[in-house]
């Protein structure tokens, strides 16, 4: 019967992100493990293959790659295959029983038994002449047999049933051969096929620097410009990062402007909100005449190529009173009972100078092409990453839609969600299609707090499609431990961002010069997480050259980011115990050979949480997480002050100043 159900159970499939309704993510270069658990009734043993393929393949007989799956404990079992492109792949796996290998095994026992197994030589020869009728007749090689010919004689050598005939039907030769032309008669495949989305490494690994264009003028009380936002380029370089992040650069809509500190009165000198999108001059994809024009935004994107950064661009969907979409689409906004458009309003806060778009429309489908239509208008000019704001209040389906969109012509493309808000809402965003997301880390200060949420996201499921990004600070959130902690606070969340996540950012440069003023300081209430005199409504002038700036601090764990391949990584973070709750202990490792990564040393990490006070402990490191024995003497260097000291087994003395230095990265070394 040649179409019988098969008799393999296949479950427990992973990496499968909610029974296979979205893909799990990696990055162009990573090996890829799938596990299942694959059993089936009776004794006989099992065989199966992992199939995966790129979907720019086309789906023929071909078009499939298969490797062994591998058995582990508990019929569990591994296969392993290289996402060596960007783009989405397409993986299952199929199981079966495997006759020949469960022939072997009871020859095998047999044998030792020392019974007479001449007959079981004859069974074992059909099989494998079976086999040759199923492989190919080509050579392997000029001086190689082909399989076809090779199978056909041991199948006759099988036949004589003498000693030699044994050994031959027991040899690694003959089962490896028959590994590779297997019957698959009554194989089963697990459905559905499950998907994998690969981005490119800038996904995976990278540090975002977020700077406000207008804020970049030398000149006291002149706008920037996109000449001044060069200028600045060599600074940010400087300082390690790789993603240069520009809040909205369009026209600032002047109906309902808001005034400094977010005054419902605008001065006339007042500049607005960069997110107040849309004004006679034009809307999302317009430039604000004041930062210059579409070619010396070419020409930023450029230089900002020379200097090994990219520019990534503010997705923000919604528009300012005065925005031409406003007038010539009516019906892409909500009316309130008095005919006036709805503004945005978060209770008891109110947005006037904000008109969110209605995607209840009966226009909906114009709506949405025309917002696919602006991230092509930018894709067009250069620009490949996009921070979306607040992409929690727009439906689900018009972000799986468009971000499917863009990646079926353009995978390289990365969108970053800013959304704040409820756990289950952030991980469907994820899942829909973004490629990495804001987090709760910036209210996670607490070793106990820091430690349950990174073991969260760096575990799966949660790591198999959630990429985090680690933000201490934004322009609308200053938290109260930088308020309250000074700049040692600001270079302990450095660190912890920095290593607990190969993807940060820092809004700066308040977040080097330590900008800790709040618009209404104190324990709550009326503590405000809003800066006073915040950017998002005044051009700033920074005194980068302080002395007392962080930017050093910066360059250096930037530095040590890109030189250590277990940073760039958040799938082997491990947390270690210290017998002091104001101090934090995790490694992170990259494996030689594994997930696109050349290898190297792990990297171990204390950082003191107590911005005020020194604090000191002993550490009992998980040594096997660390590829070390219990008594293997092993070196640490520090690598933000180049000390090295010589530990040896689990418990190790640590103490740390925050004035002077707030944190260790250790590089361990084996000791000669």
């Amino acid at each position: 019967m040649k179409d019988r159900p098969g008799r393999v159970a296949i479950e427990g499939v992973t990496p499968e992100i909610d029974g296979g309704r979205f893909p799990a993510k990696r990055t162009a270069g990573d090996t890829v493990v799938v596990e299942c658990d694959a059993f089936a009734d009776g004794h006989e043993l099992l065989a199966g293959v992992l199939r995966y393929r790129w979907e720019g393949d086309a789906v023929s007989r071909g078009g499939w790659s298969e490797t062994p799956l591998l058995p582990l404990d508990n019929d569990r079992w591994r296969g392993i295959f290289v996402a060596a492109r960007a783009g989405r792949y397409r993986f299952t796996v199929e199981a079966w029983v495997d006759p020949f290998s469960t022939w072997a095994h009871d020859l095998t026992r047999r044998v030792e038994a020392g019974q007479d197994v001449r007959v079981d030589l004859r069974i074992g020869a059909e099989m494998v002449r079976a086999a040759a009728g199923r492989a190919p007749s080509r050579r392997r090689g000029p001086q190689t047999p082909s399989d076809r010919a090779r199978l056909t004689g041991w199948a006759g050598r099988l036949e004589t049933g003498d000693e030699e005939a044994v050994r031959m039907a027991l040899s690694a030769e003959l089962a490896d051969t028959m590994r590779r032309h297997p019957a698959r008669d009554g194989a089963s495949r697990y459905a559905p096929e499950l998907t994998l989305v690969v981005d490119r490494e800038r996904a995976r690994f990278g540090a975002w620097y977020e700077m406000f264009p207008r804020s970049t003028s030398p000149e006291p009380g002149r706008h920037g410009t996109f000449a001044d936002c060069e200028r600045r380029l060599p600074y940010v370089a400087g300082m390690g990062f790789d993603v240069l992040y520009l809040p909205p650069i369009h026209p600032i809509g002047r109906a309902h402007r808001k005034g400094r500190n977010n005054s419902e009165t605008a001065g006339p000198e007042d500049p607005g909100s960069p997110w107040a999108i849309g004004a006679a001059e034009g809307g999302h994809t317009a430039i604000h005449s004041d930062l210059g024009t579409i070619d010396d935004f070419r020409r930023l994107l450029a230089r900002a190529r020379e200097h090994g950064l990219e520019i990534a661009l503010d997705l923000a969907y919604q528009c300012a009173p005065d925005h031409p979409y406003v007038r010539e689409h009516p019906e892409w906004f909500r009316r309130r009972p008095d005919g006036t458009v709805q503004y945005a309003e978060n209770p008891p806060k109110k947005y006037q100078d904000i008109y969110p778009f209605d995607f209840d429309s009966d226009d909906w489908r114009g709506l949405w092409k025309e917002l696919l239509g602006v991230v092509r208008f930018w894709m067009r000019e250069g620009v490949r990453i996009f921070r979306v704001d607040n992409p929690h209040t727009k439906p689900f389906a018009f972000w799986q839609w468009l971000i499917a969109e863009i990646h079926r012509t353009d995978p390289d493309v990365i969108f970053l969600a800013e959304a704040f808000t409820r756990p289950k809402v952030m991980y469907r965003l994820a899942k829909v299609g973004f490629t990495q997301s804001y987090t709760y880390f910036t209210w996670r200060t607490t070793k106990a707090d820091l430690t349950a949420y990174f073991t969260e996201l760096t575990r799966p499921p949660v790591r198999d499609f959630f990429r985090p990004n680690l933000w201490p600070n934004t322009p609308d959130i200053l938290h109260k431990y930088l308020q309250d902690g000074g700049r040692p606070a600001f270079a302990v969340r450095l660190v912890l961002a920095a290593t607990l996540g190969a993807n940060f950012g820092i809004y700066g440069p308040a977040f080097e010069l330590f900008e800790h003023r709040s618009a209404a300081p104190g324990n709550p209430p009326p503590a405000s997480e809003e800066y006073l005199n915040a950017e998002k409504y005044e051009i700033k002038r920074w005194d980068l050259d302080r002395p007392d700036s962080l930017r050093g601090l910066i360059a250096r764990v930037n530095a040590i980011r890109r030189a250590h391949p277990a940073l760039q990584r958040d799938d082997t973070l491990v947390f270690h115990s210290v017998d002091n709750d104001q101090l934090l202990c995790y490694s992170k490792t990259a494996p030689a050979g594994g997930a696109g990564q050349a290898g190297g040393a792990a990297v171990l990490v204390v950082v003191n949480l107590d911005p005020a006070f020194a604090q000191s402990g002993w550490t009992t490191l998980s040594l096997p997480a660390l590829g070390l024995g219990p008594d293997d003497p092993y070196a640490v260097t520090d690598l933000l002050t180049d000390a090295r000291y010589t530990w040896r087994g689990r418990r190790n003395y640590v103490v740390l100043r925050p004035a002077e230095q707030p944190a260790h990265i250790f590089r361990l070394d084996r000791a000669p």
